[in-house]
Formats: C-alpha cells, sequence, structure tokens
C-alpha cells in the first residue's frame, strides 16, 4: 500500500513539473502550426507540421524574407503562413511578377525570389506600408490570398516566424524557408 501510494506521489509531482515547464513554453515560447492550403507550394506544402517561434519578435523586428504565422486581418481566428516582403515605411510596386522595393532611405531593389510561382502576373500594385505594417506574400502567387488582396498585415497581428519543419520527415529543418533578401 505505501508503495502505490509512492508511485502515485511520484507521478503527480511529474505531472505537476510538466506542467509547470510546458505550459509557459507553449503559451509565451512556441506554438505548433499545420499548413493548410497551397499558397506556400513549393516551400511548405499541405500538412506540414511547423514549429513557429513565437520569442524572437520581442526582441528584433521581423526581416524581409521571414516566413511567418499570423492572424488573418479580415478574421482574427484564423492563422495564414506568408513571406514577408516589404517592411514598415516602405513602398511596394509589382509589375509583371516582378516585386520592387523603396526603402525608406529613398533606395530601391528588385526582388530576386527563386522560391516563387509566378504565372500570369499582369497586374500592377503600389502600396505604400505605415509605421507597424508588413506586405506579406504566399510563395505560390497564383493560389495565395495575402496583401496584395487584403492590404498591409499589422505587426500586431504576427504570431511569429517559422523556426522548426518537423514533418514530412524528409523535410526536417531549422528556419525553413528563410532566405536571405537585402534589407
Amino acid at each position: 500500500m505505501k508503495f502505490l501510494e509512492h508511485a502515485l506521489k511520484e507521478i503527480f509531482i511529474f505531472i505537476v513539473l510538466a506542467v509547470i515547464i510546458v505550459l509557459p513554453v507553449r503559451i509565451f515560447v512556441a506554438q505548433p502550426f499545420v499548413v493548410e492550403g497551397e499558397s506556400m507550394h513549393p516551400t511548405f506544402e499541405s500538412s506540414d507540421y511547423l514549429i513557429i517561434d513565437e520569442l524572437t519578435y520581442h526582441f528584433s523586428a521581423p526581416q524581409r524574407g521571414d516566413v511567418i504565422v499570423f492572424r488573418y486581418p479580415g478574421n482574427p481566428k484564423i492563422f495564414y503562413i506568408k513571406r514577408i516582403i516589404g517592411l514598415p515605411s516602405e513602398t511596394v510596386h509589382i509589375s509583371s511578377g516582378k516585386v520592387m522595393i523603396t526603402k525608406t532611405d529613398g533606395t530601391s531593389l528588385t526582388l530576386t525570389e527563386p522560391y516563387a510561382v509566378i504565372e500570369d502576373a499582369t497586374y500592377t500594385l503600389n502600396t505604400t506600408l505605415g509605421a507597424d505594417q508588413y506586405f506579406v506574400m504566399g510563395d505560390n502567387r497564383p493560389e495565395s490570398s495575402d496583401s496584395r488582396v487584403w492590404g498591409p498585415l499589422p505587426k500586431e497581428n504576427i504570431l511569429g516566424r517559422v523556426f522548426l519543419r518537423l514533418l514530412p520527415a524528409s523535410e526536417v529543418g531549422v528556419l525553413p524557408g528563410k532566405t536571405i533578401q537585402p534589407q
């Protein structure tokens, strides 16, 4: 009987410690995310299992090229995954599938986007972002609802950046989809 009491006490302590350790990590540091849809193809496929880093953007600003998960501005209960294209106070110009950025210092750059699927890109768009706004797009441009459709993304909607891909097992990696883009 004493053995059973001791075993139950140990199990209870283990569970309490696990909750004390895991819960804050889950709430404040990282959270799982499953990709739905084809808007980020070929970088991410539907059903990819990701871990989102919720901590980094409390200490540093999101960067161009980061793949992020955020609350969709049209319905904050829905989460989207997209790539950051334009940074706060920049002007984003899109013409014939090419993305050009006018930075806050007045210099311009044209993005090189080998990850992007660009088809039938006949539209033109010109948007200047506010001080706390980002321009985001899916890598699969024809299949993506993004800033081209619903406008700039407010910073407060950003949940975090994609930190880890766990599934599929053949694609496991840290900072998957990260590209080096001129800042």
